[in-house]
C-alpha cells in the first residue's frame, strides 16, 4: 500500500473595506471586487451601517501577488488600503484600470501567509 500525503497550498483571508471619499456627493448603489482571486468576475460588497461597504475573502491562494479593483457602480474607485499599484496585465485587467500619471494600473495585494 502506499502512502501518498497531498500538501496544503497556503490560503488566507482579507477584509476588503471601502467608504466614499469625502469629496463624492452620490453614495454608490453597488460596490464590488474584481480580482486575480475572483477570475476577474464581480464579488459585491455589503453596505454597512456606517456607510462604508465591505467583503471578506476566506481562500485567498497566499504566496503570490494578486491584482484586483474595487468598483463602485462598475467604475474603478481608489483604494487607500491597497499594497502598491501594477501595470495592468491583458484585457481583463486593463478593462478595470484607474488612470495615473505614470499610466493606466490595477490595486496589487501582496498574500503572504504565515
Amino acid at each position: 500500500m502506499k502512502n501518498t500525503v497531498e500538501a496544503r497550498k497556503p490560503v488566507f483571508s482579507k477584509i476588503f473595506r471601502w467608504r466614499p471619499s469625502n469629496g463624492q456627493i452620490e453614495m454608490p448603489m453597488e460596490v464590488a471586487v474584481v480580482g486575480t482571486f475572483t477570475n476577474w468576475k464581480k464579488v459585491p460588497m455589503s453596505r454597512e451601517m456606517s456607510g462604508g461597504w465591505q467583503v471578506t475573502f476566506k481562500q485567498v491562494p497566499g504566496n503570490h501577488t494578486h491584482r484586483y479593483m474595487l468598483l463602485a457602480d462598475g467604475k474603478p474607485v481608489h483604494d487607500e488600503n491597497c499594497d502598491g499599484l501594477a501595470i495592468p496585465q491583458g484585457a481583463h485587467e486593463a478593462q478595470f484600470a484607474i488612470a495615473t500619471p505614470r499610466g493606466p494600473r490595477v490595486f496589487m495585494l501582496f498574500a503572504q501567509t504565515k
